[in-house]
């Protein structure tokens, strides 16, 4: 129910407000997320491949998940550190990646499963070569090495000048250099070659956040919520909704952020960053009491987390206000 605010209390409500009018790290989780999509030859999704996602870094941590309908997949709460990330499904294929998953964007890999070996026609030398291309592009990409990252894909380009995934490698690689305007040419050119794919608009709120044109990165964030990029139908997950909400944060677009905050806990109630960005929007909505219950419970979530210190400041101010 809205709450009609007294003078007094209106006036620590602005000074909350002031407290938080520096906005809010866009993509903070304290964990790392892998998520992608799984297709055939054919660039049809695959459904229930297996994707199996093994810790490299001397502990035995190991996830599976699995695609589904789109042939997406995701996992979150990983550690930080270098992984070993496979796709299979029986009948259709398999296929590897030495990955590096970072705080911070989620890390996408996508794969493309073709028959091999035993009951299923042998790859051509071609597409033998192109996957080896391709593969070495995403190990350097994850490894910082640009230049690299940046030859591989560019080569994949050359030989496949229709592989949507390889221009928004171009595109990541760019930006990886600080070359924004290639990065731009290069994910708007995965747009043109995928129109309903909602991965360059991703990457072009990514860009566009790190470069605090916070108007844009929200106008990509909607055309990436148009293509079911970050929405319960969609196959979204609740970190790509608070980087969502993030985004309209940062835009000044509370209203927006609130709903796809909403979502996201729909999604995962538990997700910490989603109740600190909700408890910072709902004081900036005037909603003390709501506001205070979410960053409660972000510090029940994470008590150690990178906001817990802010999220401690304002419970103390909160309840400070709303006792007046």
């Amino acid at each position: 129910m809205h709450r009609t605010l007294s003078l007094r209390r209106l006036t620590a409500c602005v000074a909350l407000l002031a407290a938080i009018a520096l906005g809010v790290p866009a993509f903070a989780q304290s964990t790392g997320m892998v998520k992608g999509k799984v297709v055939d030859a054919a660039n049809q999704p695959v459904e229930d491949a297996k994707v199996t996602i093994e810790f490299a870094d001397g502990m035995n941590r190991k996830y599976e998940v699995k695609s589904n309908k789109k042939g997406e997949f995701i996992q979150i709460g990983l550690q930080p550190g270098n992984y070993k990330i496979v796709a299979a499904k029986e009948g259709v294929g398999t296929q590897g990646f030495d990955v590096r998953v970072r705080l911070g964007t989620p890390l996408e890999v996508n794969f493309v499963l073709s028959p091999a070996g035993p009951g299923g026609a042998p790859m051509s030398k071609e597409d033998v070569e192109f996957r080896k291309v391709f593969q070495e592009g995403v190990t350097a990409l994850n490894a910082n090495d640009f230049d690299t990252a940046l030859a591989k894909f560019q080569e994949t380009t050359t030989t496949r000048a229709d592989c949507f995934q390889c221009y928004l490698g171009v595109g990541e690689a760019y930006r990886g250099k600080n070359d924004f305007t290639n990065a731009e040419t290069n994910f708007r050119k995965a747009a043109e070659l995928k129109p309903d794919a909602p991965e360059p608009y991703r990457a072009l709120r990514d860009m566009y956040n790190a470069m605090k044109k916070f108007d844009e990165a929200a106008a990509m964030a909607e055309e990436a919520n148009k293509r079911g990029g970050a929405t319960p139908a969609g196959g979204g997950s609740a970190a790509d909704l608070y980087n969502q909400a993030a985004t309209f944060w940062n835009a000044g677009k509370f209203n927006e952020a609130k709903q796809a905050l909403d979502q996201a806990l729909t999604l995962d109630a538990n997700h910490a960053d989603s109740h600190f960005l909700m408890g910072k929007v709902l004081v900036n909505q005037g909603q003390l009491p709501e506001a205070l219950n979410h960053l409660e419970q972000y510090l029940q979530f994470a008590p150690n987390g990178a906001n817990a210190a802010e999220a401690k400041t304002l419970v103390d101010a909160l309840k400070a206000t709303i006792k007046q």
